[in-house]
């Protein structure tokens, strides 16, 4: 199945949001928009610690750069600002977004959202 989508909720500067959070699809893998200013904020109210890594695309020589967070029971952790050459998807129809994974067991309790801040 394809990469679950998390809708962008931009914060405008000098003023305040209410942000939505979805869960987190450990199955498909999300992405999200990315320009260099966007965050994704996580919220584990798992009982273990889960790992949320964005996964980075393989410069000429084929490295890698994935960034893994791990994030405590009832804690909140935060991916990015992340830099578009690194972690941008360069082709097919995810141009633009970043890959995220999951850790095994995170379902409903998970939660996360993508903000950037405009303006």
């Amino acid at each position: 199945m394809p990469r679950t989508n998390i809708t962008l909720q931009e914060v405008g500067k000098n003023k305040g949001a209410e942000l939505t959070d979805v869960n987190a699809d450990q199955a498909n893998g999300m992405m999200f928009d990315n320009d260099g200013r966007t965050e994704l904020i996580i919220h584990n109210g798992d009982g273990s610690t889960r790992t949320v890594t964005g996964v980075s695309v393989a410069c000429s020589h084929g490295r890698t750069l994935d960034v893994a967070v791990p994030v405590a029971t009832l804690k909140r952790g935060i991916l990015g600002p992340l830099d578009p050459d690194i972690f941008n998807q360069k082709s097919g129809t995810d141009i633009g977004k970043v890959y995220v994974d999951f850790s095994a067991g995170t379902t409903t309790a998970v939660k996360v959202h993508a903000r950037r801040v405009t303006g």
